[in-house]
């Protein structure tokens, strides 16, 4: 036996390459099996957050248009009021109701009995829309219709407040059934009594379609349920594939059933499987508010672990894949000598691992592609490292009207400074997608850089945000070489303050500079490899030459002007090694005559009473733009939100103002201008609500700048001569 266990210790002492191989290979498979676990614990935990933002935002999508329908019907009692007395004329107010507002099923008045002697004891003058027609008809004029037993006009007149029906049949002439939802104001007599609700009748079908117009997996959709669990609206079963709408109504109902708690516990979800033994997940919440309905979204698993499906299946393939190359490493092993193949597989390791870096690193790096359908700007970039991998980097890319861009070197050079030079350039990308302001950006990123800095790097940066219809430049610098703004002949360094890197003192406050861009001025930046090359004497480039070499090309394009200024440092350089990363950006402003014809303008006082001649005014646009009937909506409830957001931040209370609405069109796009000469307030810095929180949760404002954010193309802000120019863009694929 001691021979045995001898002969073994030999084995193993005299194959250790083979011995840690398999080891290696043993561990690769351990790991393998923890990251798909820890994968799949994490897709569950995207899939909660995932869902309860769905949920936020439908929510938030279903309350504004509830407050839509209110404040349309709000917006009419006046109209109502005057034709109290005059009961004929009463149907012709209740169809003003109808033409306002294109999604309006009906509108009624319910009077208290023997309001009208005339009229009999019931009087419930009634209009709807029928195709493109409206109708008016009494309702109660055959005797057989008592409003006053239904539940909402007992519930309204017994609470005295407005209030949302549950959801009910109606059957129209044609004796066709339509699912319907009513909302109803109660009007009072000078002494304060009721006299009639006035009620506004809205198709379920559209709240339905509203709810469903985009899902979370090809086969999700979401469904609208009262507070007691009835079912209020569902898509079409032509827009979900498969699943079983009153199997899930009945889950959610069934007290019975086990469900569990989100990862924030804002809502519960129920893991089930539908009739076909699909296996899927409904998340349900209720609103916050009246009505308290409650809204849930349903995803299936298939659909939901896919692509954790097919890297499971990638993973057992590139481990097999390794596996094999594994054992051909194990085979040359035996034939080759241990300790020569030991360190060529180890050479070959490192050099594979700086190629993959380098590879890596570059495609990291912006391209032009990101900037292939704007021809307002035209930008050129090279970055040079000194080793295989470096630490400069830098990014840019457009967003609603405006080019973000940043170029920095982080301190140090190789691995460690490409790493940090990945992060940043990460978090540039990451915090410039919401935020306007180059100063908070870098405060952000300065912030991040300090957290657990162990190694003290730090990196230099320059942040530039340009407004491209405007040329204005808002930017923040930290420590960086300041850039050259060459303007026809004149060639001359951006004044810049120079603040701290980012990565040194997580309390610095930055700067914020401001300056305008002329057409057709281009700004250069670059690293300081640029001006501390080296020469055989150990003289540096300089500022002086890169300001020299510059005039010489002023007029070049970005590309060419990198090209020529490369071309220069290389011959200074000579036979010379690169001391240094080299990294040069340039960006040549040279905005497009946009060929817009007017389509009209209107002007209103900052008065919410005057948003029924924004109504006249956005319908007579779609009118001229053939635009359907969604489009419209969507533009209409953008455009409204933005004035009504105007209205409320830009002039004081009690002050009388005026906003100013431009409509324009060209091939493809509808151009909204709304102007005031109110206060300064730019709604494309606030902070976007937070739709993964509970309303109660959540501070007030931001969810109309979030509504015109998602239904419009661009949004984009400016403030010129003392007035505040918000600029919204829809592509109407107008032809």
């Amino acid at each position: 036996m001691r021979a045995y266990f001898k002969n073994i210790g030999n084995f193993l002492n005299s194959h250790k390459g083979v011995v840690i191989i398999v080891i290696a290979s043993l561990l690769l498979v351990l790991v393998d099996v923890v990251q798909y676990y820890y994968t799949h614990r994490m897709v569950e935990s995207e899939l909660d957050k995932s869902a309860e933002s769905e949920l936020t935002r439908k929510a938030i999508v279903i309350r504004s248009m509830l407050n839509l329908m209110e404040k349309t019907l709000e917006e009419h009692l006046w109209d109502l009021e005057r034709n109290i007395h005059q009961p004929d004329s009463i149907y012709e107010a209740t169809k003003r109701i109808i033409i306002v507002n294109p999604q309006v099923r009906g509108s009624a008045l319910n009077f208290v009995p023997y309001y009208y002697p005339e009229k009999g004891r019931l009087f419930e003058p009634y209009a709807y829309k029928d195709g493109d027609s409206i109708y008016v008809k009494n309702l109660t004029e055959d005797g057989q219709h008592d409003y006053t037993t239904h539940p909402g006009y007992i519930r309204v007149m017994k609470e005295n407040m407005p209030s949302w029906s549950n959801p009910y049949e109606f059957e129209d002439d044609d004796h066709t059934i339509i699912p319907l939802i009513t909302y109803s104001y109660p009007l009072h007599d000078e002494q304060g009594r009721i006299i009639t609700l006035c009620g506004i009748d809205i198709s379920l079908k559209w709240l339905g379609d509203t709810l469903n117009a985009r899902h979370l997996y090809p086969s999700s959709y979401m469904l609208l349920m009262t507070e007691e669990g009835e079912l209020i609206s569902q898509p079409h079963k032509e827009l979900f594939t498969k699943g079983d709408v009153q199997q899930v109504v009945n889950l959610i109902n069934d007290s019975t059933v086990k469900r569990y708690d989100s990862e924030t516990k804002r809502s519960k979800y129920i893991h089930f499987r539908d009739s076909l033994g699909d296996g899927a997940r409904v998340y349900y919440a209720t609103m916050k508010g009246k009505p308290s309905w409650q809204i849930a979204v349903v995803c299936y698993d298939d659909e939901v672990y896919e692509k954790l499906r097919w890297m499971g299946v990638n993973m057992i393939f590139l481990l097999l894949f390794v596996l094999g190359i594994l054992g051909l490493i194990i085979y040359r092993y035996f034939l080759n000598d241990r300790k020569l193949s030991a360190a060529k597989v180890e050479k070959e390791r490192i050099d594979n691992e700086l190629h993959i870096a380098t590879a890596i690193q570059n495609a990291m790096l912006t391209s032009n592609e990101e900037l292939a359908h704007n021809l307002d700007v035209i930008v050129g970039a090279t970055l040079k490292p000194a080793k295989e991998v470096g630490g400069d980097l830098y990014s840019y890319f457009v967003r609603y009207e405006k080019l973000y861009f940043c170029i920095g070197d982080v301190s140090g050079k190789g691995i460690p400074s490409a790493l940090v030079m990945a992060t940043t350039q990460a978090l540039f990308r990451a915090v410039s997608s919401h935020e306007n302001n180059p100063a908070h950006i870098m405060q952000t990123i300065n912030e991040t850089a300090c957290r657990n800095n162990k190694t003290n790097m730090f990196a230099t940066l320059f942040i530039g945000v340009l407004d491209i219809p405007s040329g204005r430049l808002r930017f923040c610098n930290a420590g960086h070489d300041a850039p050259v703004v060459i303007n026809g002949d004149s060639v001359t360094p951006l004044p810049v303050k120079p603040n701290l890197p980012a990565g040194l003192f997580d309390d610095f406050k930055y700067e914020i500079q401001e300056t305008v861009i002329n057409k057709g001025a281009t700004l250069f930046l670059y690293t300081d490899g640029l001006t501390e090359a080296r020469d055989a004497d150990h003289q540096q480039f300089g500022q002086q030459r890169v300001l020299k070499a510059l005039k010489q090309r002023r007029n070049a394009t970005p590309d060419e002007l990198i090209a020529f200024m490369t071309e220069k440092v290389q011959a200074f350089e000579g036979e010379e090694e690169q001391s240094d990363d080299l990294t040069m950006l340039a960006i040549r402003y040279a905005p497009q005559a946009k060929d817009y014809t007017s389509l009209g303008e209107l002007t209103l006082k900052n008065d919410i009473k005057e948003i029924k001649n924004l109504h006249v005014f956005l319908k007579s646009l779609a009118e001229k733009l053939q635009m359907d009937a969604t489009m419209t909506r969507n533009i209409r409830l953008a455009v409204e939100e933005a004035v009504v957001n105007v209205m409320d931040y830009a002039y004081p209370l009690g002050m009388e103002g005026f906003i100013n609405i431009k409509a324009m069109t060209s091939r493809n796009n509808l151009k909204i201008v709304i102007t005031d000469s109110g206060a300064a307030f730019n709604p494309t810095e606030a902070a976007r609500a937070d739709t993964s929180l509970s309303a109660e949760d959540r501070p007030i404002g931001g969810l109309g700048i979030l509504l015109v954010r998602e239904l419009m193309d661009s949004i984009n802000y400016e403030r010129s001569q003392g007035k505040n120019i918000l600029t919204l863009i829809k592509n109407i694929n107008h032809k």
